[in-house]
C-alpha cells in the first residue's frame, strides 16, 4: 500500500484528489493539508511514502517544503502537482529535491502512473514538463549564469509579487536605498531595462 498525503491551497482540488484515488487499489489517502505549513504534523504522524505537493502555497511554498522533506523525512517521494510548466519552477523544484513533477491538466492515469513510479524508486516527469526542460536546454540563455545573491532573490521575489519600495523595506527590515541598489544591480545582472522587466525575469525563472 502507498501511502500519500496531499497538500494544495484549493479546497476544489484537493477534494478532487481524494474522490479520484480514494478507491484506487494500492494507494491510501493518509493527510491532506491546504498549506505548507499543514503537511509537517502529517509527517509526524503518519508513515507517508509519497507527498503530493502544489508549488504555489501560503505560508511554506513546495519549494521550501520539499527542501524541508528532503532534510528531515529523506525516506519520502516528493510528487509536484501543479500548473506552473515554466521552467524556472521546473528547475528549482527539481533542485529542492522532488522527484516527480506533473501538470493538473493531466487525468488520474498520470497521477497514478507518477505516484508509483516514486514509490518504487523511480523518478517522473510529465510529458508537457520534459519538453519544457529540453527546449529549455537547446535555447539556453544568459539567465542560466546569472548569480543572485540571496537578499537580490528575497527582493526579486518582492518585486514580483508587487510590493513597493516601502513595503520591502519593511518586509525585509532595509533601507529603502538599499532596496533600491537592490533593484539597480538586478537590473544589471538581468539584462532588463526596468522593473516591469524583472518581474517578467522572475514569472519566467520562478521567483514568484
Amino acid at each position: 500500500m502507498i501511502n500519500i498525503i496531499i497538500a494544495d491551497d484549493h479546497e476544489i482540488v484537493v477534494e478532487g484528489l481524494h474522490s479520484l484515488l480514494e478507491n484506487e487499489e494500492g494507494i491510501a489517502i493518509v493527510g491532506e493539508a491546504y498549506n505548507g505549513e499543514e503537511v509537517i504534523p502529517l509527517l509526524e504522524s503518519n508513515a507517508v511514502d509519497v507527498a503530493v505537493l502544489d508549488i504555489s502555497m501560503p505560508k511554506m511554498d513546495g519549494i521550501d517544503l520539499t527542501k524541508f522533506i528532503k532534510s528531515n523525512y529523506p525516506k519520502v517521494k516528493i510528487l509536484i502537482l501543479t500548473m506552473h510548466n515554466e521552467i524556472g519552477f521546473i528547475r528549482r523544484i527539481i533542485e529542492a529535491g522532488a522527484h516527480g513533477y506533473i501538470l493538473k491538466n493531466k487525468g488520474k492515469e498520470e497521477l497514478v502512473r507518477a505516484t508509483q513510479a516514486l514509490y518504487n524508486g523511480n523518478e517522473y516527469l510529465g510529458e508537457e514538463v520534459t519538453k519544457t526542460l529540453f527546449s529549455s536546454i537547446r535555447n539556453t540563455t544568459v539567465y542560466g549564469e546569472i548569480q543572485l545573491t540571496k537578499r537580490e532573490k528575497e527582493v526579486l521575489k518582492l518585486i514580483a509579487n508587487s510590493y513597493t519600495t516601502p513595503k520591502i523595506s519593511d518586509e525585509l527590515n532595509i533601507a529603502p536605498s538599499t532596496v533600491e541598489t537592490h533593484r539597480r544591480n538586478l537590473i544589471e545582472k538581468t539584462g532588463v531595462k526596468n522593473s516591469k522587466g524583472l518581474v517578467k525575469f522572475a514569472i519566467e525563472n520562478g521567483y514568484h
